[in-house]
């Protein structure tokens, strides 16, 4: 990577004022503040406190090609050891040989002191006492921030940047019809989504809670073999700002352990429950190799009446999913693509996901937020090298496919500051301040942005 950069610095300043005159272009408008380049992020590895986990057998080794299994699912898959997990849905020990490990491979320096939030009865948080105007720790709950105040940490991946893609998601997977005591859940429990999106030639990015992935480990299983994304969304569905240090580790150590051992491989990448997020969470989940994921446009499916859900006419919900397709047919939503929450959560969420699905087809680029990001590779594991907007990658390597990139390195621009976005839990969030939500468009220069400058120079040098 060294000796590409230095290649790259000989082209002189010509390239430098074509790297300017061309980022320009791209973003329309320079950014107030730009994000932190690549080399300014604190490094982040492979986690060596999960290279013990043995994963079980019969796993793909490498993106998934051919035909889409579908079927019925086993509730239990062998080799996989339930018994080695926490009890499920409740905050994780953190006086665990494993959790430790974890806990002592973090650089806390890194990792801003911000306080522990407090949760009230009826889940919300007290948000007392915190400044939302100076915003100190980026708190996405408080003030829609996605950009952290300190340099070391990357911007939250939150909507696509081509107008026209819409970044298909689902949290609080996999859906486990044993999870649920209505007999009218159990025929849209997975692997009824799943096997939807296969016959319709779609993939997605889904983020999944650990407590059901040991629950259900055949349907993570199925996910991995249909070419599905998977990234982590915790092991018990907390806000993350209320726990400590210690079990926001937890949190996330054992939900990759379960994926790791369900599916072969290593998310790079999360999804805050509720959006709740800030800059001390952001910055443990960096250093356990996940870059920070939200959305801009949502659904509020999980509102709807269902096992689990509430009480939000599904007529409500049709209609801002027609409502996003009408804005792109008449060209008021043009500035940029979107990341969408949708849940794999009760009947009622999965019904809505399958009834608008090709519909949506029809009008939006539909993708998995890998390919809208340009992300080759999601997981940890550089086998797994995914198709992107840039091209199908087909090396075995990122490193050998220089118009993609990875999640660590993959920085997005931002859309206008008007974007409005609300919490998972349904609540309207307040509007960001100019000091935590970024006004306009920024730039970085990465290995794919490296590697079109370059064709664009030596394209003019033969005019």
């Amino acid at each position: 990577m060294v000796t590409k950069f230095l290649a790259i610095g000989l082209l002189g300043s010509a390239l430098v004022a074509l790297s300017d005159a061309a980022a320009t272009k791209a973003n329309q408008k320079a950014a107030t503040t730009p994000s932190p380049t690549v080399d300014a992020l604190l490094a982040v590895t492979s986690p060596a406190w999960l290279a013990s986990i043995t994963p079980i057998t019969g796993l793909p080794t490498e993106v998934p090609s051919g035909t889409v299994p579908t079927g019925a699912l086993a509730t239990s898959i062998p080799g996989f050891n339930v018994s080695a997990y926490p009890t499920g849905w409740k905050t994780p020990p953190i006086d665990s040989d494993e959790v430790k490990a974890v806990i002592s491979a973090i650089d806390w320096t890194k990792v801003p002191a911000a306080p522990t939030r407090t949760g009230k009865s009826n889940g919300d948080l007290v948000m007392t006492g915190y400044n939302e105007n100076t915003d100190p720790y980026c708190w996405w709950s408080d003030t829609n921030c996605v950009k952290p105040k300190v340099d070391y940490l990357p911007e939250d991946i939150y909507y696509c940047p081509r107008p026209g893609d819409w970044g298909l998601t689902y949290d609080d997977g996999p859906f486990n019809p044993s999870d649920f005591s209505k007999l009218s859940d159990s025929p849209w429990a997975e692997p009824n989504l799943y096997n939807f999106l296969a016959a319709h030639n779609q993939k997605a990015t889904l983020f999944y809670i650990g407590s059901n992935v040991v629950g259900f480990p055949a349907a993570a299983q199925r996910a991995i073999q249909d070419g599905l994304t998977i990234c982590v969304h915790t092991w018990s569905h907390p806000q993350m700002t209320t726990k400590s240090n210690d079990e926001v580790v937890a949190e996330f150590y054992w939900t990759l352990r379960s994926i790791k051992e369900s599916t072969g491989i290593t998310p790079r990448c999360w999804r805050p429950p509720y959006g709740d997020v800030d800059d001390r969470v952001r910055a443990i989940a960096w250093q356990m190799g996940m870059r920070t994921i939200i959305w801009d446009e949502d659904t509020n499916d999980w509102n709807m009446p269902g096992d689990g859900g509430g009480n939000l006419s599904p007529n409500t919900v049709d209609g801002y999913f027609q409502g996003w397709i009408d804005a792109y047919k008449n060209g008021t939503d043009k500035t940029n693509g979107h990341i969408v929450l949708e849940h794999e959560l009760n009947n009622a969420t999965v019904s809505m996901a399958e009834k608008w699905l090709p519909t949506l087809q029809t009008t939006f680029n539909v993708v998995p937020v890998h390919e809208c990001m340009n992300i080759s590779n999601p997981y940890w594991e550089d086998n797994f090298v995914y198709a992107t907007e840039n091209g199908t990658a087909s090396s075995s390597s990122a490193s050998a496919d220089p118009t993609t990139t990875d999640m660590s390195s993959a920085l997005s621009t931002a859309p206008p500051a008007s974007t409005e976005t609300s919490n998972e839990d349904g609540a309207l969030s307040a509007s960001a301040s100019a000091e935590s939500q970024p006004t306009s468009g920024s730039s970085v220069m990465t290995v794919s942005s490296l590697s079109a400058l370059m064709t664009a120079f030596f394209a003019v040098c033969l005019l």
